[in-house]
Formats: structure tokens, C-alpha cells, sequence
């Protein structure tokens, strides 16, 4: 689970960048990077903020984020650096 999960997000994050036309949101790393690092009780709330998704969708992310959660914390900081390369790519 934890390998397949972090390649969902890179992939997603290459596929984000090669749609936008390298254009990338700056949400996405703030998100990104909350969705790595971020306790569910701070998560939560800015995710409802900012996107204010039904219910189901709010629930499933956070249970993907309780199993991301479980990742050390040495191996959350090496995707979060390869989400950083990706993004730096992109913005270029």
C-alpha cells in the first residue's frame, strides 16, 4: 500500500503538470505537503476551507491520509522531496 501510494501521487503530479501546460497550482504543493505532514485535526478543516467537498469525498481522503500517516516520517520527507522536483520541473 504505502509504495502504491506513492506512486498515485507522483503520477498524479506528472500528470497535473504535463495537462496544465506546466502550469502548475500552488495549492497542489500546499496540499500535497499538508496531505504528508499535516495532523488529521489541522487537515481536516483547511481541506473543507478550500474545497469544500461533499462528504464521502472528505471521508476517503482522510482515510488514505490515516495510512499515510503510518509512513515514517524519514521516508514521508523523501517523497515530499521528489514531489518538490517535480514541481520545480514543472514550473519551469
Amino acid at each position: 500500500m504505502r509504495l502504491s501510494l506513492s506512486v498515485l501521487l507522483v503520477t498524479l503530479a506528472l500528470c497535473c503538470c504535463y495537462e496544465a501546460n506546466a502550469i502548475v497550482c500552488p495549492s497542489l504543493g500546499k496540499d500535497m505537503t499538508a496531505f504528508l505532514f499535516a495532523h488529521e485535526a489541522i487537515y481536516k478543516p483547511n481541506l473543507q476551507l478550500a474545497y469544500n467537498p461533499p462528504e464521502a469525498a472528505l471521508n476517503a481522503k482522510l482515510q488514505v491520509k490515516s495510512c499515510t500517516d503510518k509512513i515514517p516520517i524519514v521516508q514521508r520527507k523523501l517523497i515530499a522531496g521528489v514531489l518538490v522536483k517535480i514541481l520545480a520541473k514543472c514550473t519551469l
